[in-house]
C-alpha cells in the first residue's frame, strides 16, 4: 500500500524547502504532516502519540532556524518523526524501526540533522549545552535549541544542565514540552509546578494583556519587548511563585504558550532567537494531538501497533493457539501475588508502570507500588532506604535504563549488603528500538560486583520461583533478575492459574538444572536463549548428534558442581546468552575453568561485541546466530571439529 504525503509536504525534501513556504500556508503543512504520521504509523507501525503534539513545533523550528548549521536536540527521539520528515527522509519513514530501515530515534550516522544521538530521556540539555559552549569558544554564530518534555524534566541530568547553563553564558535556548506525560503519566512535585504555571488564570491574564499593550507602544519593538520582559519578572513573583524555579537558575523564562499555535510559535522563536544567552520557552500540547483516540488515551497510543486510522481498532495477531503471558505480566501478578503473603514487599519503577506492569500493584496495593519518574538512580537509591528498614524492594527498571544506576548499585546497595531485588526488564535485544534500548550489558556489569547475585530465568515459572526465592527473609544480599521482552513459552499459563498451576517453589540460589544428558558436546544456557537451545537440540537429535542440555540460572554465583561435572565429561561446550560475549556468561565460564585447569573446546554464543541495529527480536537473534538455527549450526561445526587444546570462540 503506497502512502502519499499532501501537496505541500510532498514538495519538501529539507528545512530549506519548508523556508519557501508562506507563513500562512504553515497551518496546511501542519496538517498534511499529523496525517502522514497517522497514515504511515497506522500502517508499519511505531511510536504515535508523542510526534503528533509536536508537530507544529517541528516545523516552527525547521522554519525559523537554520539547520542543520543551528543545532537541534530533540530529548528522546519518540517526539522527532516530523522533524525525520522534513529533514529528508519522508519517502524513507515507512520504513521506520523496520530491519535495514531508517531508526525510530534520531541518530548522528543517518543524518546531518540528527545532532545528537537520544534514544534515552533528558540528555537533550546537556548536549545543547555543549554544543552552545563550543559555538561560542569557536566563535561561530550557530544556535543550539533542546527539545525536552516535562516528563524527561523529572531526572536529575536536566537540573544539573540548567545549573550550569545559567553561568556558562553560552546562547542555549531550552523549549519545555509540557503535555503531562512522559509514556504513562507524570508524577512527582515538578508536574504541580508547571501545572501551576499553566493554570494560573491571573498571571496568564496580566502577562498577556502586558505583553500585548507594550507591543502597542510606538516607542520602538525592542524597547517594548524589553520592557515587556522586565515587568514580567515583577508580575511573576506577584502571582505565581513557581515561575521563580527557572529564574533562581538564571534562565529567561518565556510562556507558557500553545504548543499548536503555529504562528504563535514562528513570531516567539523569531524573537527569541534575537535574545542571547541562555532562555527557556515553556509551550503547553497535547500528546496524540490531531487524533482523538490518542488524546484520550495517551499511554495506550504512546506504540499501540498496527491500527486502523478510521476506527482506531488496534489490530490483534491472529494466534490458533493461546499465546503466553509476557514476562512483564507475570511479573506484575506474582508480586502482588508475593506481597499479599508478605506485607515486606513494595514495588518501585521508573516511569514504566505500564511498561513492567507493576500498575497492577499500584491499582490494588497504591501504598506498596510507586512510580518515581524518569529517575532510576533515585528508584535504586530509595530502594536502597527501603531496605534499610527492612522492607523487601522489588525495584523494576529496564535493562538499558539500570545503566544510568549502576554506581548506586554499587555505592547504595552492594557495599552495604542491601536485599533489594532488581528486576531487569527488557534484557536482551528488545528488537525496534535498536541499540539504545536493548539491554546487552546488564550480565557483563553486575556479575563484576560483589555481593551481587545475578540470576536469569529461562521461562516464567522460573521467574515465579526466582521472584519467590529472592523475597525469603534467609537471603540477605541483593540479586538480579533479568528477562526478555515479550511473550514467554508456557501457554497455558495465565492470571487465574498461576497460583492453582504453578505455585512458588524456593530455588537454591547458585544452582542449575540439567535438562538433557548426552554425549560428545553439552549447551550450557543462560536465561530465555534456553529456549532456543532446546529448539536446536531437537533438531540435531534427528543427524545422530546427543547434546547435553544444562539452563545454569545463575551467571553469579555459578554453579561450580554441575561445571565440574561438565567440564570433566565434556570437551566440546556452547556456552548461551542474550548478553554480550566480552564479560558475560561465557565468559564466566572460561574464568572457572581456567581457574580449575580444565581444558576444553569453548564456543560462546551472545550478543556480539559491536552495536547490533533495530529490527524484530527474531531476525536480530537470527543475525548474530543465537536462534534455534544458529546455535545447531554451532552444535554441527563443534562436532565435526577435533580437539587438540583448549580452543576459545568468541
Amino acid at each position: 500500500m503506497e502512502i502519499k504525503a499532501g501537496p505541500l509536504l510532498s514538495t519538501i525534501d529539507s528545512p530549506d524547502d519548508l523556508k519557501k513556504i508562506s507563513r500562512e500556508q504553515l497551518h496546511q503543512v501542519c496538517n498534511e504532516l499529523r496525517q502522514y504520521i497517522i497514515d504511515v504509523v497506522s500502517v508499519h507501525g511505531g511510536h504515535f502519540a508523542a510526534s503528533l503534539g509536536v508537530v507544529e513545533l517541528s516545523v516552527a523550528l525547521h522554519y525559523i532556524y537554520n539547520t542543520p548549521y543551528d543545532q537541534l536536540v530533540w530529548d528522546v527521539g519518540h517526539q522527532a518523526y516530523g522533524h525525520k520528515i522534513l529533514t529528508g527522509r519522508r519517502d524513507d519513514f515507512p520504513t521506520n524501526r523496520k530491519y535495514n530501515g531508517i531508526s525510530g530515534f534520531p541518530k548522528r550516522t543517518e543524518s546531518e540533522y540528527d545532532t545528537f544521538g537520544v534514544g534515552h530521556s533528558s540528555t537533550s540539555i546537556s548536549a545543547a549545552l555543549g554544543m552552545a559552549m563550543a559555538a561560542k569558544y569557536k566563535g561561530e554564530e550557530r544556535k543550539a535549541v533542546a527539545v525536552i518534555g516535562d516528563g524527561a524534566m523529572t531526572a536529575g541530568l536536566p537540573f544539573e544542565a540548567m545549573n550550569h547553563a545559567g553561568v556558562a553564558d553560552a546562547d542555549v535556548l531550552i523549549i519545555l514540552n509540557d503535555n503531562c506525560m512522559s509514556i504513562d503519566p507524570n508524577v512527582g512535585a515538578l508536574k504541580e509546578y508547571l501545572t501551576d504555571i499553566t493554570t494560573s488564570p491571573t498571571y496568564n491574564k496580566v502577562k498577556d494583556e502586558v505583553w500585548n499593550l507594550l507591543g502597542k507602544l510606538p516607542v520602538g519593538k525592542n524597547f517594548s519587548r524589553g520592557m515587556a520582559h522586565k515587568l514580567t519578572e515583577g508580575m511573576k513573583g506577584m502571582v505565581s511563585s513557581s515561575a521563580n524555579l527557572f529564574e533562581a537558575l538564571n534562565l529567561r523564562y518565556f510562556g507558557p504558550i500553545d504548543g499548536h499555535n503555529i504562528t504563535k510559535l514562528v513570531d516567539t522563536l523569531q524573537d527569541l532567537k534575537k535574545i542571547p544567552g541562555p532562555k527557556l520557552l515553556h509551550i503547553v500540547t497535547v500528546k496524540g494531538k490531531g487524533y482523538e483516540l490518542a488524546e484520550k488515551d495517551q499511554t495506550k497510543w504512546h506504540a499501540p501497533g498496527l491500527f486502523d486510522k478510521i476506527t482506531g481498532e488496534i489490530q490483534k495477531k491472529a494466534f490458533e493457539l493461546p499465546q503466553p503471558m509476557k514476562y512483564q505480566d507475570v511479573f506484575g501478578y506474582s508480586i502482588i501475588e508475593l506481597a499479599e503473603k508478605n506485607n515486606k514487599i513494595v514495588g518501585i519503577t521508573p516511569a514504566m508502570p505500564s511498561g513492567c506492569s507493576l500498575k497492577y500493584m499500584m491499582e490494588q496495593m497504591p501504598d506498596r507500588a510507586f512510580d518515581v519518574g524518569i529517575a532510576e538512580q533515585h528508584a535504586v537509591t530509595l530502594s536502597a532506604g527501603m531496605a534499610t528498614q527492612g522492607m523487601r524492594v522489588f525495584c523494576n527498571i529496564y535493562s538499558s535504563f539500570m545503566q544510568r544506576a549502576y554506581d548506586m548499585v554499587i555505592h547504595d546497595v552492594a557495599i552495604q549488603k542491601l536485599p533489594v531485588v532488581f528486576c531487569l526488564d527488557r534484557a536482551g535485544l528488545v528488537g525496534d528500538d535498536g541499540p539504545t534500548h536493548h539491554g546487552c550489558y546488564d550480565i557483563a556489569f553486575m556479575r563484576c560486583v560483589p555481593n551481587l547475585i545475578v540470576s536469569a530465568p529461562m521461562n516464567e515459572r522460573e521467574l515465579r520461583n526466582l521472584m519467590y526465592t529472592a523475597q525469603l527473609d534467609r537471603h540477605q544480599l541483593p540479586i538480579v533478575i533479568r528477562y526478555p521482552r515479550g511473550e514467554g513459552v508456557i501457554p497455558d499459563l495465565q492470571k487465574g492459574n498461576m497460583a492453582t498451576h504453578y505455585p512458588f517453589e524456593e530455588i537454591k540460589i547458585g544452582t542449575g538444572r540439567k535438562l538433557k544428558d548426552g554425549h560428545e558436546i553439552a549447551i550450557l544456557s543462560f536465561g530465555h536463549p534456553g529456549n532456543f537451545a532446546a529448539a536446536a537440540i531437537r533438531d540435531v537429535q534427528a543427524e545422530g548428534i546427543q547434546p547435553a542440555h544444562y539452563d545454569m540460572r545463575f551467571a553469579k554465583p555459578l554453579d561450580e558442581v554441575m561445571l565440574h561435572e561438565v567440564f570433566k565429561k565434556y570437551q566440546k561446550i556452547i556456552t548461551v546468552e542474550d548478553g554480550t560475549v566480552v564479560g558475560g556468561f561465557g565468559s564466566a565460564v572460561l574464568e572457572f575453568m581456567n581457574e580449575n585447569g580444565y581444558q576444553a573446546q569453548v564456543n560462546i554464543l551472545g550478543i556480539p561485541d559491536r552495536l547490533v541495529e533495530h529490527g524484530t527480536p527474531k531476525q536480530l537473534y537470527q543475525e548474530i546466530g543465537i536462534d534455534a538455527n544458529g546455535i545447531a549450526a554451532a552444535v554441527r561445526e563443534m562436532v565435526n571439529a577435533t580437539v587438540y587444546k583448549a580452543v576459545v570462540k568468541i
